[in-house]
């Protein structure tokens, strides 16, 4: 980082003339205008500048994966629990409008039921200079691959449909892709609850972009196709099924699935923003707490990811989670 490298991508970008150029993140930091701070670089560098942040009492938005491991995202919630600062994670979907009528069919016993299972698939092809070059595979930038970059968002829909309930225990798929440095380009993994329960997710930089969710129930089912980014920025769709019968199996057995289109008023990314930045303000006006929901869901699926990794290291054993 440099200040004629921020002053040339002002330029490049019309930004008005009196925007402020940092030179560095320190310079940036030690900015007592500055509230709150994006945090996009790699997952290696989380630890040291999310902690430094906070000590600088900025609020903190950072990108997912939040950190290596479990171990390292504590030391950031202590630093920002010590600062009072509001910690959130960029997983941006879960902030679309959709997302919440999604949860109320969920909900709903009538019609969904209890939830039984579900299937989360993340996955891209990447070209041949992105698996050469991009961070996302470089093990002293993102050592977690494509488990932290796709398999992050696998994990939260999971941990979403199943109202943040840790699972009982992780069990990684067999044969996951590695490159040569290491660093996991495909894998997948089950999720057993102590009810019953189940799930799996798939993650991957080599296969077609499919962005694939499914929550079934007892008595229903939601599936949509674009979970993580939306085909359309100012509407989402998702389908729903309720209530058909085994022995209906036949052709024009029951009603086609119903599908739903919710309106959104703004990209789901500036819906993240809007909700970080009223927590934000909430937070300088009113004197209010940080709200500990964004921090623990964060955390919450660091700790699945971390079994992901600890169940591959164990010969795909199954892995316990400790909360």
């Amino acid at each position: 980082r440099s200040f004629d490298k921020a002053a040339n991508f002002a330029k490049a970008n019309g930004f008005p003339p009196d925007t402020k150029i940092y030179g560095s993140y320190e310079s940036l930091l030690d900015d007592p205008d500055i509230d709150a701070v994006y945090l996009p670089l790699p997952t290696s560098l989380h630890l040291k500048w999310a902690v430094l942040t906070a000590q600088k009492k900025k609020h903190l938005l950072t990108e997912k994966p939040v950190a290596l491991s479990v171990a390292e995202f504590d030391q950031i919630l202590k630093a920002c629990e010590e600062n009072r600062v509001q910690i959130m994670d960029g997983t941006m979907w879960v902030h679309n409008p959709r997302t919440h009528k999604m949860k109320q069919f969920l909900n709903d016993k009538e019609q969904f039921g209890q939830l039984r299972t579900v299937n989360s698939c993340f996955t891209f092809f990447a070209d041949p200079d992105f698996l050469k070059n991009d961070i996302r595979v470089k093990p002293d930038l993102d050592a977690l691959g494509a488990l932290g970059d796709a398999g992050w968002y696998g994990i939260r829909s999971i941990l979403w449909a199943a109202d943040y309930e840790l699972p009982k225990t992780v069990t990684t798929f067999r044969n996951p892709v590695l490159n040569e440095a290491g660093v996991l380009l495909e894998c997948g993994a089950s999720l057993l609850w102590a009810d019953g329960k189940i799930a799996t997710f798939h993650c991957s930089f080599l296969s077609n972009l499919t962005m694939n969710l499914t929550a079934i129930g007892t008595l229903g089912t939601l599936h949509l196709t674009d979970f993580i980014i939306p085909y359309q920025e100012h509407q989402a769709s998702y389908t729903t099924s309720a209530k058909p019968g085994f022995n209906e199996l036949v052709t024009g057995w029951v009603q086609l699935p119903s599908e739903h289109t919710v309106t959104v008023d703004l990209p789901q990314e500036a819906c993240m923003v809007r909700e970080f930045a009223s927590l934000v303000a909430n937070i300088k006006k009113n004197g209010a707490q940080p709200d500990k929901k964004w921090p623990t869901i964060s955390r919450k699926t660091q700790l699945v990811l971390d079994a992901v990794k600890a169940s591959m290291e164990k010969g795909f054993q199954p892995v316990e989670i400790v909360g």
